[in-house]
C-alpha cells in the first residue's frame, strides 16, 4: 500500500514537471513572437518550393519566415501566404513581395520597394491582418512564360527546318559559289578598277578647277554689274525716254496726215484710176494701128482696102 502511494506521487510530480516544462516551452514561443507582426501575401501563381517555416527577407536581409501556405477558400486562385516578420522591418506603403525560386527547389518570400517616409502597412486584410502586395518574381515570370517560350522554340526550330533544306541548302551554295566567282572576278578586275578610279579623281580635279573657274566668272560679273550697272541703267533709261519722245512725235505726224491720206484717198486716187484707164485705150489704139502700117503700108490709113486681081 505504501508502495502504491509513492509511485502516485512520483506519476503526479512527473506530469507536474512536464505542465510546467510545456508552459515554459509555450511561453518562450511567446516570448520569441512578441516582437513580431503577421502579414498575409495573396500570391496569384504556384508558390512551388515554398513551405511552412520557409525564409523571409527584406532586401537581401532576413526578416522573419513563413508561418502558413494555403489556398485562400474566398478565391481558390490565389495563394494565402501568413508570413511572421519583425517589428524593426519597415513595412511601409510600396513595400511588395515575391517568390525568389531556385532550381534546387528551395524558394522564400522578397520583400522590397518601401518608400521613405510613406506610411506603415497597418489596415487589416480580409483575414483580419494587413496585407503586402505581391509582384512575380523573376524566375517565377521566366517559369510561369516558359510554355510561351517552348511555343516559341519549337517555331523557331520548325522555321529552320525548313529554312535549312535540301532545296534551300542546294541554292544557298549556288548563292555561295556565284559571289566566289565575282569576287575572283572583282578581284581580276583590279588593275581596271585602280585606273579608272585613277581617272575619276583627274575628273574630280578638273571638275573643281572648272568650277572654280566659273565661280571667278561670277565674281568678276558680279563685280563689273556693281560698278557700271548702275551708268548703264542710267544711259538705258536715256534711250528709252528719247524712243518714247519719237514715238509720241511719230504719232502726231500720223495724225496731221490723216486729212491729207483721206484726201489721196477719195479724190486723187480715183482720178488717176480714170487717167490710167484713158492711157490704156490709147495704148491699145496706137498698139493696133501700128499692127496695121506693118502688115498693110502707109495706105492703109488713107484708103480702104485693096481689091484682089482679076482673072477672066
Amino acid at each position: 500500500m505504501e508502495t502504491r502511494a509513492n509511485h502516485v506521487w512520483v506519476g503526479a510530480v512527473t506530469l507536474l514537471l512536464l505542465a510546467l516544462l510545456a508552459a515554459f516551452f509555450v511561453w518562450l514561443v511567446q516570448l520569441g513572437g512578441a516582437d513580431q507582426k503577421q502579414y498575409d501575401i495573396f500570391f496569384p501563381q504556384s508558390v512551388g518550393g515554398l513551405a511552412n517555416g520557409s525564409d523571409v527577407t527584406f532586401q537581401g536581409v532576413l526578416a522573419g519566415q513563413v508561418d502558413k501556405i494555403e489556398l485562400w477558400p474566398q478565391d481558390p486562385s490565389f495563394v494565402r501566404v501568413r508570413v511572421s516578420l519583425d517589428e524593426q522591418i519597415p513595412i511601409l506603403q510600396g513595400t511588395t513581395a515575391s517568390i525568389s525560386a531556385s532550381f534546387t527547389g528551395v524558394s522564400t518570400v522578397s520583400l522590397g520597394g518601401a518608400v521613405k517616409g510613406a506610411p506603415p502597412i497597418t489596415e487589416p486584410g480580409p483575414e483580419g491582418v494587413p496585407v503586402i502586395p505581391a509582384t512575380p518574381g523573376g524566375l517565377g515570370e521566366i517559369l510561369a512564360s516558359a510554355p510561351l517560350l517552348l511555343e516559341r522554340v519549337a517555331t523557331l526550330t520548325d522555321r529552320l527546318t525548313r529554312l535549312l533544306s535540301d532545296e534551300n541548302q542546294a541554292s544557298i551554295t549556288g548563292i555561295l559559289a556565284n559571289t566566289d566567282r565575282m569576287s575572283a572576278e572583282l578581284a581580276d578586275m583590279g588593275p581596271d578598277l585602280r585606273a579608272a578610279l585613277t581617272e575619276l579623281k583627274g575628273t574630280l580635279a578638273q571638275s573643281t578647277r572648272t568650277l572654280n573657274a566659273f565661280e571667278g566668272t561670277l565674281h568678276t560679273t558680279d563685280t563689273l554689274l556693281g560698278e557700271e550697272g548702275t551708268g548703264l541703267a542710267r544711259e538705258l533709261r536715256a534711250t528709252l525716254q528719247s524712243a518714247s519722245a519719237a514715238a509720241t512725235a511719230l504719232e502726231a505726224t500720223m495724225n496731221d496726215a490723216r486729212p491729207a491720206a483721206r484726201e489721196i484717198t477719195q479724190t486723187t486716187l480715183p482720178a488717176a484710176n480714170a487717167t490710167l484707164q484713158e492711157l490704156r485705150r490709147t495704148s491699145e489704139a496706137l498698139r493696133v494701128l501700128s499692127e496695121r502700117l506693118e502688115s498693110q503700108g502707109a495706105g492703109s490709113l488713107i484708103g480702104g482696102g485693096k481689091l484682089p486681081d482679076y482673072k477672066p
